[in-house]
């Protein structure tokens, strides 16, 4: 299985080169904005979208970013993980405006 960023504004991840669930963002000054992630059916309950949000998480921070995570699941998989903390901010009224005006 791959994770990759693609052109646009999304993480996918393949298994075997078919497609198995993408994690959509935006990116605002030094945040990445999480606001969907969704796993193909054909690869429900596989563990997927924690991989998913894994491998886009630590994109994120190499790439010298920090996560807002709007999308439920990344927030869960960050409740659980703590080694993102250190660049985490919170889900603002500010942010979801922001974000409400770019996917308009």
């Amino acid at each position: 299985m791959t994770v990759v960023r693609r052109a646009g504004h999304h993480y996918e991840i393949r298994v075997d080169g078919q497609l198995a669930g993408i994690a959509q963002f935006r990116d605002s000054d030094n945040q990445r904005v999480f606001f969907h992630t969704e796993t193909t059916e054909a690869f429900r309950g596989k563990g997927m979208s924690t991989a998913l949000i894994a491998g886009a998480l630590d994109d994120t921070r190499t790439a010298g970013l920090r996560i807002v995570p709007v999308c439920p699941a990344v927030a869960k998989y960050l409740d659980r993980h703590d080694e993102f903390a250190d660049i985490t901010d919170p889900v603002t009224p500010e942010v979801l405006t922001w974000l409400d005006k770019v996917l308009a």
